[in-house]
């Protein structure tokens, strides 16, 4: 079975909640749809969620978000093939797995591309407070061409797209007052 999440920011109660009631298996796929929150602090704490996460019974597939750090930029992470793309993995953490932007993933027979990151609204009051912000969050011009080239291989015919972000109209245009998730006291 595959299942569909976002914005966890640590918090993996629900998750936990959804292994129990449909208990699920290792062979079950839980898509999180960025800002997971695995990747925020750094090596040792992020090592304590991991090892926890490791326990569920169920893989997270992880599209990156714009509240944590890319796994490309982490030297514990590796390449692999993962349903017909490439994925980052620790191999201390084979089922916490990571989308590499533009790859194409063959998901209950349906062709998924992954398109990571975001604009942070809340990048200023983040800095302001020192909660993790990264330079990278957003995807770069050469991996908006990487996509666009992967999709033009594919005849651009997919039929999920898996983000983080909506298409530019669908932006709300109100400002953020006030960012109703604070990483230092988030579990």
């Amino acid at each position: 079975m595959i299942y569909i999440t976002g914005d966890t920011h640590r918090n993996f109660r629900r998750v936990a909640a959804l292994c129990d009631t449909v208990e699920s298996t290792k062979e079950d796929i839980l898509i999180i749809l960025g800002d997971a929150g695995i990747n925020y602090f750094g090596k040792l704490k992020d090592d304590v969620l991991k090892r926890h996460l490791s326990e569920l019974p169920i893989t997270l597939f992880c599209i990156h978000g714009n509240h944590e750090q890319r796994p490309n930029g982490i030297d514990t992470y590796q390449e692999v093939c993962w349903h017909g793309g490439t994925v980052y993995m620790e191999p201390e953490f084979p089922h916490i797995l990571f989308a590499k932007d533009g790859e194409i993933y063959e998901l209950a027979g349906k062709r998924c591309i992954a398109i990571g990151g975001a604009y942070s609204v809340d990048k200023h009051i983040r800095l302001a407070e020192n909660w993790g912000w990264w330079a990278d969050e957003q995807p770069s011009a050469e991996m908006k061409t990487h996509v666009e080239q992967q999709l033009e291989q594919a005849d651009w015919n997919v039929d999920i797209v898996l983000s983080h972000t909506c298409p530019m109209k669908y932006i709300p245009m109100k400002e953020v007052s006030k960012y109703p998730f604070n990483p230092r006291t988030s579990k």
